[in-house]
């Protein structure tokens, strides 16, 4: 029988109707009492907070990753149920806290409270303790029976069920009537288990809009250590009328780490393609790949927390952990 441990942090899974709205009320134990509990498994259950994930913030992705560190040894599996709208932060947070994991990571939630009538919230809890079970490795969210790599989930939908979807990866798994297919599998982790909860939370996210003032950067630069800018297509940078390139290299000049990404979420950037994002490379700033700005957010404060060296930061945010860049920007499949 595995042995299971529930973390849960709040969400709309657990929540109930007050006053002003939906709000997360409902403990651990109450979530496990609206399913049966298998016999192929021996759930634990342990209220770390009950937060709307609109609240959570990146000391408490810290404490999700110290409770698994904290009884790793213990249980065979962890799920941790979670609010929605920040649970791919957290996913990709945890991809990268926890290294070298033998056994499966599992977040879930719902888009509709599990105490409601009608609901989605018994099915992903459900099939997230059934891929806790499994003999596997790394952190994964199962939503809607489809099960995702920690660092390639991003929020879509919200109010569908199918709220999430797999970023320039295909989906890891299907689970279907406590049967897990999969379409693929992660290798086993080579390397011991290691915790490496070290962030620092001051990155920002500029989504560049055509009118965006290169002024901004000298009022980001005094309270961020990282900015990443979305730009558009490819990734290309404006250079003519409001000009942001000095102010970029500004800031590089003052030890701020910069990231190019791309608003769009599918391919990835590629600076090299055109005029617009060669200008910017030649400054060396940190490129995103294919990753998506959750997994980029919380790459970039891991990254920030081991180390203020650009040449560093840089190198660490490029290297490929947990899937999070495919076999374009150099990672093994």
């Amino acid at each position: 029988m595995k042995k299971i441990l529930l973390l849960a942090t709040g969400g709309t899974i657990a929540a109930i109707k007050g006053e002003q709205g939906l709000v997360p009320s409902l403990s651990a134990s109450e979530l496990l009492q609206f399913f049966e509990n298998s016999s192929t498994m021996d759930v634990t259950y342990k209220i770390l907070m009950n937060k709307d994930s609109t609240n959570m913030q990146p000391e408490h992705w810290v404490q999700i990753a110290e409770a698994i560190k904290e009884h790793y040894e213990e249980f065979e599996g962890f799920v941790i149920t979670h609010g929605t709208d920040t649970l791919s932060f957290t996913s990709a947070a945890l991809s990268y806290m926890l290294q070298g994991l033998r056994k499966p990571v599992v977040l879930t939630g719902s888009q509709v409270p599990i105490s409601f009538k009608k609901t989605d919230a018994i099915k992903n809890l459900s099939e997230s303790l059934v891929f806790a079970c499994e003999d596997i490795g790394g952190v994964f969210v199962v939503f809607d029976g489809r099960v995702i790599m920690g660092t390639r989930a991003v929020k879509m939908r919200t109010k569908s069920y199918d709220a999430f979807e797999s970023i320039n990866l295909p989906y890891v798994a299907a689970i279907k009537e406590s049967k897990v297919s999969y379409h693929w599998k992660p290798g086993v982790n080579k390397q011991d288990f290691t915790v490496d909860t070290r962030l620092c939370p001051d990155v920002f996210v500029l989504k560049l809009h055509p009118g965006t003032k290169p002024e901004i950067f000298d009022a980001l630069k005094k309270v961020y250590r990282g900015i990443v800018i979305e730009s558009y297509g490819n990734g290309g940078i404006p250079f003519e009328e409001r000009n942001l390139l000095p102010k970029i290299k500004e800031v590089l000049d003052e030890g701020i780490a910069v990231l190019v990404s791309t608003q769009c979420l599918e391919e990835g950037e590629d600076l090299y393609l055109y005029e617009v994002g060669r200008k910017v490379a030649q400054y060396d700033v940190i490129l995103s790949g294919d990753m998506n700005k959750d997994a980029i957010v919380a790459k970039f404060m891991w990254a920030l927390g081991k180390t203020s060296n650009l040449k560093e930061v840089k190198e660490i945010v490029e290297t490929p952990v947990a899937r999070d860049l495919s076999a374009r920007w150099g990672i093994e499949e």
